[in-house]
This record gives structure tokens, C-alpha cells and sequence, in this order.
């Protein structure tokens, strides 16, 4: 996958439902009254009008799929004379603090010709301030206790489980809803190019408060990946049908003599990416119904139990790399470039240009591909989608009307499309300092490549595209293709678009059944250890926290 930003780290995964601060009655039940939900009925009254853009031809066009998800638009080339989507004044001189996660090096502040670039073109100040993404989440929560927030901060979904969010939202930052609800959206209409399922994860307690980043109608948790190259040499086929097929694929390419196993972890953490084979809930929307109707936790289900003592059958047999099992995830990708694993796991933008480039390094016959969906059993696989953005950012509710008005212009630049000068500016800065055209594709220069980073696209950006990067069309060409498989079998699960925050009575909850996954997946404890854990889930909150949805549901609707 091409598209920039978020993609180029593989974190394309949306969390939407998150555990906020203790709501709490007299008797020490979770209360129903502020959890942050909105039902479908109130939702609809502040959700921005839909405008997609066509400002481009793509050469892969979009296509819907199943449960309303449809795949990203692919293009191979860049336009030769990329029209304008902004005309007239964008700001009015304002300045603003911006800050937001960034993984990789932090680029200078002064002196720094993409930053003056992207100013100049705005007609304001934004002065950036990128902050380490691996640890972001715990600068978080003093910058709201101490009130002295920036003007303007991305705050991803993964982080906001500590941050109180469902009141503190209400409490810190600017309801948008006056400015963007409905038909008002149209002054800002590269903002009304982004699809209605990434706004609704905006909306909390019934008022419209962030701007969604890297949106998508086909968010999943990931994907499995294998290496096509080690596949074909082996004279294995890739046609995986069921998990059969797989275990078949773990005795065929494994040779521990040669240092050459089938397998990476192919669960992922708390079961994330395998919930996609077996068919069960994925972990940010963790619940399902049984026959009668009742909810059951994903914890409870059959499904997780099969995929556990699969994944540690695996181990047994020792189709699964040392390193894997031994919960080394920082050379995971070595592994797989270097062709130590010929399948892995990992989010749908690991696979990009850029993957090629280091692939090809190690070997240059290096060519990853993705199993298309398929089902445990080999019947009709379902994937889970996720919310249509797992990250947004939020202006402070200090800023007066006129600021509120002058920050969303500027956001409203910021999200121009792929195709246009103001994408080529906001993603690659001055042609010529920054970057330099190459076959119809901007690269980044020297220079380009110490200064550019991807800092304001976390204030605000387009819907995603997925777009040749490194100059490796093939890859954009083989993912969209997959992409468009992978809609066929995508469905919304049970409280979709819904941010229900959690009581924190229930945040103790999740870490044992993690730590018991993580020594069942592999082996070091039998199964029946996992039943265990589930009785104690159970008995320990699992059981009011369904109440708790229960509640949810009689209230608010499931979000289907």
C-alpha cells in the first residue's frame, strides 16, 4: 500500500470503543448516563453531508463491497499539471500550536524548508510540534490534567482509554458540530470529501468534536502476508482456503536445520489479527450475539479457544520461528525480508514501496503478497471492519470563533486531495528543495528527506489513497487488486461506530486474559488454562460489564 503517512507504519487499525474514567452510581454499579455514546437517530442530526471528490481519475476505481466498506482509490502516476482545490486566502495570520505523534526522526523546527512551505501556502503559522508516537500516549494525559494543552492535537483512538475521554472531550476541546454538522460542511468541501463512517467515530455524547485522520470505508486489523518469491521457488501454492491449508503450508516451507521456518506469530497481540480466520470478534469491538440474543465477549467464544489451540499446535510442530515464539516482535519484519518466515502478520500498510525497497535489499527476488480472506473451517470468510479512522485530531476549546473558523480552513487545505498542488505541497513541500518529479511520482530529495515528515497530515488529511511509493508500481498494483477481494468479505460488527466509554471498574479486565493468550498461543500453558481465565473474566467483571452493555444496547441501538 502506497498511500502516505499512517500507512507507511502498518497502523491502518482502528480502536473505537475505549474505557474512560469511573462512571459510577451510589451502589457502585457503571452508570448509562455519560458514557460518551450517541444513537444512530442523534447521530445522523450532527454528521457532516458526504461530497466525495473527483478531482482525479484513479487507475484502480473504487469499489463497494460488503457491510459498506469499499476500497481505497489507487493511482499510478501523478497528475502532470495538478489542478488547484483552494482559491483565495486560506488563513488570516494566525498562529498555532500543532502537536502530534511521529515515528521516525523528528525533523528540524528552524530552518526547515518544508515547514516554511506548507505556512506560506496557508497564510498562517503552524508551528509544529511532533513527538515520539511509541511513547505519545503518556504525554497525553498530564497535557490534559494541567490544562495547557496546544492549540491543536492529534489524539489517536488507542490512546484515549487513559485519558477520561468521554468527559474530558466535552471539557477541553471545541464542538465542530455549529461548523461542520450537515450542510454547513460545504465551505470547507475537502473536508465533505470524507466519508460518513469516519466522522461518526467523531462524535461524542451527541456533538461533533474531532477531525478524522487517514480515513477508509475498508479499515481492517490486517492482513496475512506471505513471500510469493519463497512460495514459487518451493513450488507451494498460495491458494489457502482454511487453516488446513495453512498448517500444510507450516510443513512444506519449514527446514529448522537451514534456519528457514513457515511461520511468524500468527495470532497477533490479544488475538488481533487471527480473530479474522476464525470468526471472532476483533478486539476493539469485542462483542457478539448468541442464538437467543444474548452478548457474549469474544473471550467466551468457541472461536478463540479453536484458534488458540491451533496457533500452539503450530509451535508444537514447530512451523513458527524461535523469535516468534518467543514474543521477539522488534525483527519481525528482518525475519520476513531476510525469508527466515515465509508467512507473518501485520497491518495493511506494511505493504507498500518501501517494503519492496528493504525486501529487495535482503533479497532481491523479494515479493510479498497477501492470502486472499478466507475462514477457518474454509467456509465464507468475515472480516470485522473497523472504524473508518483510528486517529483525529481536536482544537482547543480556548480558541475563539474566529480562530475555530480560521483552523478549519486551514484543515480544509490540509485535506486536498490526492492529485491536486495542495497535496503535492502539504505531503512533499517545495518541487525542487523538497522533493523532484521521477516518472510521474514526487520523491523526496536530500534534503527533502531529513525536513519532510508526516506532521500536519495528523491535523488534517484526505480520505486515504493508495499511491506508488519508492517507484514501485507493481506493489500499488497488486494491493489494490487484493483490496478489492478483500471487500467481498467485510462486515460491521455489534456496536459499529459507537464511542462507548467503559467504566474504569473494567480496565483491570483485559491484561490477565492478554497475559494467558500470550502463554496458550504458544504452548506454555495447555488449554485449559484459558478456560480457566475466562471463568475468572467472568466472575471478576465480565459479567457486569455485559450487563453494562446490555444497557448500552437497550439505549443507544448496536450501531448495525
Amino acid at each position: 500500500m502506497g498511500s502516505t503517512g499512517l500507512s507507511r507504519r502498518g497502523l491502518l487499525a482502528s480502536i473505537a470503543v475505549v474505557a474512560a474514567a469511573p462512571l459510577l452510581d451510589a451502589c457502585g454499579g457503571p452508570k448509562q448516563d455519560n458514557t460518551g455514546t450517541t444513537s444512530q437517530g442523534d447521530l445522523s442530526k450532527v454528521l457532516p453531508d458526504y461530497a466525495p471528490s473527483s478531482l482525479v481519475k484513479p487507475d484502480f476505481p473504487v469499489v463497494t463491497g460488503a457491510g459498506g466498506a469499499a476500497t481505497d482509490p489507487a493511482f499510478l502516476s501523478y497528475p502532470a499539471s495538478p489542478p488547484r482545490t483552494v482559491t483565495g486566502p486560506v488563513g488570516s495570520g494566525g498562529t498555532y500550536v500543532g502537536m502530534t505523534p511521529l515515528w521516525g526522526a523528528i525533523p528540524p523546527s528552524s530552518g526547515n524548508a518544508y515547514y516554511d512551505a506548507v505556512n506560506k501556502e496557508i497564510g498562517a503559522t503552524l508551528k509544529m510540534q511532533p513527538a515520539d508516537g511509541n511513547t505519545y500516549g503518556d504525554k497525553l494525559a498530564p497535557l490534559l490534567a494541567s490544562d495547557k494543552l496546544p492549540d491543536w492535537i492529534d489524539i489517536p483512538s488507542w490512546n484515549v482509554s487513559a485519558l477520561s475521554f468521554g468527559d474530558a472531550v466535552q471539557a477541553k476541546f471545541a464542538d465542530l458540530t455549529p461548523y461542520l454538522a450537515g450542510d454547513k460542511i460545504k465551505q470547507y468541501p475537502n473536508l465533505a470529501a470524507i466519508s460518513t463512517n469516519a466522522w461518526a467515530a467523531c462524535v461524542w455524547n451527541g456533538k461533533l468534536y474531532g477531525l478524522p485522520i487517514y480515513s477508509s470505508n475498508v479499515v481492517i486489523a490486517g492482513a496475512y502476508y506471505y513471500r510469493k518469491d519463497l512460495f514459487d521457488k518451493a513450488g507451494v501454492s498460495a491458494d489457502v482456503k482454511s487453516a488446513a491449508d495453512l498448517e500444510a503450508i507450516g510443513k512444506a516451507l519449514t527446514n529448522a536445520t537451514a534456519g528457514q521456518w513457515a511461520f511468524d506469530d500468527l495470532f497477533g497481540d490479544n488475538a488481533g489479527y487471527i480473530c479474522q480466520i476464525f470468526g471472532f470478534p476483533r478486539t476493539d469491538y469485542p462483542w457478539t450475539t448468541d442464538a437467543s440474543g444474548k452478548l457474549v465477549h469474544r473471550y467466551e467464544t468457541q472461536e478463540i479457544a479453536a484458534a488458540l489451540d491451533w496457533h500452539a499446535k503450530l509451535v508444537k510442530a514447530g512451523y513458527m520461528h524461535p523469535d516468534a515464539v518467543a514474543a521477539n516482535g522488534q525483527d519481525a519484519k528482518q525475519r520476513f525480508w531476510s525469508g527466515k518466515v515465509a508467512v507473518c502478520v501485520d497491518g495493511t500498510g506494511a505493504w507498500n514501496g518501501d517494503d519492496a525497497k528493504s525486501g529487495s535489499a535482503a533479497n532481491p527476488s523479494y515479493n510479498r503478497q497477501a492470502f486472499k480472506p478466507f475462514a477457518a473451517g474454509g467456509g465464507q470468510p468475515a472480516i470485522p471492519l473497523g472504524n473508518g479512522a483510528a486517529m483525529f485530531s481536536y482544537l482547543n476549546k480556548k480558541l475563539s470563533d474566529k480562530q475555530i473558523r480560521e483552523c478549519l480552513a486551514i484543515a480544509n487545505y490540509l485535506a486536498a486531495p490526492y492529485g491536486s498542488a495542495e497535496w503535492l505541497t502539504v505531503n512533499f513541500g517545495e518541487q525542487g528543495t523538497d522533493y523532484t518529479m521521477t516518472d510521474g511520482n514526487p520523491l523526496l530529495t536530500e534534503r527533502g528527506s531529513k525536513e519532510v515528515a508526516t506532521t500536519f497530515q495528523f491535523l488534517a488529511c484526505p480520505p486515504s489513497v493508495t499511491t506508488v511509493q519508492s517507484g514501485n508500481t507493481q506493489v500499488t498494483k497488486d494491493y489494490a487488486t487484493w483490496q478489492a477481494e478483500l471487500v467481498k468479505a467485510t462486515t460491521k460488527p455489534l456496536f459499529y461506530g459507537m464511542n462507548v466509554s467503559e467504566p474504569q471498574q473494567f480496565a483491570s479486565l483485559t491484561r490477565p486474559m492478554q497475559d494467558t493468550i500470550a502463554d496458550v498461543k504458544v504452548g506454555r500453558k495447555p488449554i485449559s488454562a484459558w478456560t480457566e481465565a475466562v471463568d475468572s473474566w467472568r466472575k471478576q467483571g465480565g459479567d457486569d460489564l455485559r450487563k453494562f452493555y446490555d444497557g448500552i444496547r437497550d439505549k443507544y441501538g448496536t450501531g448495525k
